[in-house]
């Protein structure tokens, strides 16, 4: 993060990854598929089966494979391709797999790609797609291809039954919710409690951006999951080393400051602010020609793509593509051309992209090196579908980065509220890239015993000590903590194992929690890792014992805060001594040596939000960080009595383990901070006596 404007031009990174670029997840094995795609297809027989795998790791063409094998092999009839946009329908065009090694090719009937067919998808004016729906269940051809909307008006046409027997593929499954509201998530359960359709769920990005969860407990865990992380799709690539992550402020204007982040020399897809956020001046396209002004000399339209032609200073010739434009036939005609297969490997067939409400998920441009984005965005989703533009790997392409441009709260404004708000969901963003880029955790309580294919560094294993095992082919550690609590339930074990993610999501934003552990000097940090987290983990997964979910929660705070304390050591490190895509691992072991012994009560003590306020203390102007610390402040909330009775609940396991409970004079902060809530619960019963 760096702030715009300000002396120090030095660009502060608040996520920073090198890989090893060994290209293992683009290699294709004797069928033609990737690692993920040859992953998924061993579970090809599962009737539920969800694959969360990053985008550009071929999640696509793994459908393909699996979609063949049923509809040959496993006596199902048909295939519903569903996709949130028409845009994204292109990725399921027909594909000769048999060309690379597979024994059927993948061959879409025009007629049934229904994401090529004219009309908007709103139940008034589709209809005709809803009766294309119908005929293709029909007829004897075997795959179709629509959107979300279509489905949902289909499935409320014709009934969940008459899906019987066929596979239906949901890609963005983050789409999805089980909330009461969502029509296609209250479709899905009527498929999956009916029991007589296949279902692949797909997604780059499992949770959804309103924290709402996408499958309900029972539903999912019919769900056989096959992920493939983030950490393994960048280490296998070919090209790209680094990916940076970064916010960076801003004041005044952000076209006053847009070109200290937009470098002409890269590819870039630019988001500009939505007109009704704080950021935008009200005006897109005035926006996109001050922009144009800003990076050069306007030399008129490339009559054949529709692009902005712009000259700049060093005569570099930069073709713009703009996406904001209202004018539907000058857009679908950049659309056109940015979709043009012929230019797909074409790197100077575009250099810039300028959008508001497109180039986001689905979008395939392989040479994107830079998403900028203005203004905070309307959710986690999101933003992690905009930095997915740039992780293509591509050739010649060595880095890529994300930018979040964020205007930086000032005391004279009127919405100071909402731009805190703005800061505290761009670093809830990035502390939640940060457990999407990092490996994977396995945590059992010390003595366990090693696991094989782990690499225990120097020595190796030893029952000594808390032992730290790295598996370099699928990018897992394995951490012993000392008192940690091992999930007992087949539930809890899935949750510890697929979904740490998504409980660390739901606690970063939790706005409460951001805010107190980054300004308020009198939290102590086991009121965000055991209580905050607590409460989060209880009402996630009520089924569970209380001994599975302490289980989740300490799971997802050592995952959270391990990384967190590997980041640290490493920002701290010289260049020499961490290195490479080894960074972040080095960082955990050195952190387990650092101290005497891992333990979980070690791990509850550490603020989670520590590092985040260390890079906001280089990167914000002093007094817009006193000043949102003192707003915060201002909004400090006591004890509430569910906290309070989670804590007492805290004070006899204490009592348990010292023979006393704590004392409210204690110098251990938190040891006071137990006895007042047990203080707090006496009053008010002594209160409820007196009437």
């Amino acid at each position: 993060m760096t702030a715009i404007g300000s002396q120090q031009q030095r660009i502060i990174p608040s996520v920073s990854v090198q890989t090893s670029h060994t290209g293992a997840s683009t290699k294709p094995n004797e069928l033609g598929m990737r690692v993920m795609q040859e992953r998924v297809y061993a579970h090809r027989g599962e009737q539920y089966l969800l694959i969360k795998s990053p985008p550009a790791s071929g999640k696509s063409r793994a459908l393909m494979f699996v979609a063949l094998d049923k509809l040959h092999n496993q006596g199902l009839k048909q295939a519903i391709i569903v996709v949130p946009e028409r845009s994204i329908g292109g990725s399921f065009a027909d594909e000769p797999l048999s060309k690379f090694g597979f024994w059927a090719d993948w061959v879409v009937q025009p007629q049934w790609n229904l994401c090529n067919a004219p009309g908007i998808d709103e139940a008034r004016v589709a209809k005709s797609k809803v009766k294309a729906v119908g005929e293709f269940l029909a007829s004897k051809d075997r795959v179709l291809v629509c959107t979300h909307a279509t489905f949902r008006f289909a499935v409320d046409e014709l009934g969940v039954e008459a899906f019987d027997d066929r596979l239906l593929a949901v890609d963005e499954f983050h789409h999805v919710s089980a909330s009461p509201g969502n029509r296609l998530g209250a479709q899905l359960a009527q498929f999956i409690a009916r029991d007589k359709a296949h279902i692949v769920a797909m997604t780059g990005s499992y949770f959804r951006g309103d924290a709402e969860a996408v499958l309900s407990p029972a539903d999912e865990a019919k769900f056989t999951t096959v992920t493939y992380t983030y950490y393994e799709q960048l280490n296998g690539y070919q090209f790209l080393k680094s990916l940076d992550i970064g916010y960076y402020f801003y004041s005044g204007r952000y076209l006053d400051a847009i070109m200290e982040v937009l470098d002409p020399a890269k590819k870039t897809i630019l988001h500009i602010p939505n007109v009704n956020s704080r950021e935008s001046t009200k005006d897109k396209e005035k926006e996109v020609n001050e922009i144009l002004e800003a990076l050069g000399d306007w030399q008129g339209e490339d009559p054949a793509t529709g692009f902005h032609l712009v000259r700049c200073a060093d005569g570099k010739l930069l073709r713009i593509a703009d996406l904001v434009d209202d004018n539907p036939a000058k857009r679908d005609k950049v659309v056109g051309s940015l979709k043009d297969p012929t230019q797909r490997n074409n790197r100077d067939h575009v250099d810039i992209i300028i959008a508001l409400g497109m180039a986001k998920e689905g979008f395939d441009w392989i040479w994107c090196e830079h998403a900028l984005t203005v203004g905070y965005r309307a959710s986690l989703t999101e933003v992690i579908q905009i930095i997915g533009r740039a992780t293509r790997d591509a050739p010649g392409k060595a880095s890529a980065r994300f930018t979040n441009l964020i205007a930086e709260p000032d005391a004279s404004e009127a919405l100071v509220t909402t731009a805190i708000n703005d800061t505290l969901k761009a670093i809830a963003a990035s502390l939640l890239m940060e457990q999407v880029l990092a490996p994977r955790f396995n945590f059992t309580p010390k003595d366990n015993g090693p696991i094989e294919g782990f690499n225990y560094g120097e020595g190796g294993y030893s029952s000594e000590r808390s032992n730290i095992g790295f598996k370099e082919e699928t990018g897992e550690f394995h951490v012993e903590i000392k008192g940690l609590v091992p999930p007992q339930s087949p539930e809890a074990q899935r949750v510890c194992r697929e979904d740490l993610n998504e409980v660390i999501t739901a606690f970063v934003q939790d706005k409460s929690a951001v805010e107190r552990g980054i300004f308020d000097d009198e939290t102590v940090p086991e009121e965000l890792t055991q209580l905050r987290m607590g409460k989060i983990v209880k009402e996630r997964y009520p089924e569970l014992s209380d001994v599975d979910q302490e289980a989740v929660r300490q799971h997802a705070v050592a995952a959270l805060n391990l990384t967190q304390k590997a980041k640290a050591l490493v920002a701290g490190g010289s260049e020499d001594e961490v290195k490479g895509n080894t960074a972040l691992i080095d960082g955990v072991r050195k952190f387990a040596l650092s101290v005497t012994e891992l333990d979980i009560d070690l791990i509850d003590s550490i603020n989670p939000f520590a590092a985040a306020y260390s890079i906001l203390a280089k990167t914000m102007n002093e007094n817009s960080l006193k000043q949102v610390a003192a707003a915060i402040a201002s909004r400090r909330i006591n004890l509430s009595e569910d906290e309070a009775r989670d804590l007492a609940r805290r004070a006899l396991k204490f009592k348990q383990e010292h023979g006393r409970l704590p004392d409210i004079n204690a110098m251990d902060p938190w040891e006071k901070r137990m006895a007042e809530g047990v203080a707090f619960l006496a009053r008010k019963a002594a209160e409820a006596r007196r009437g």
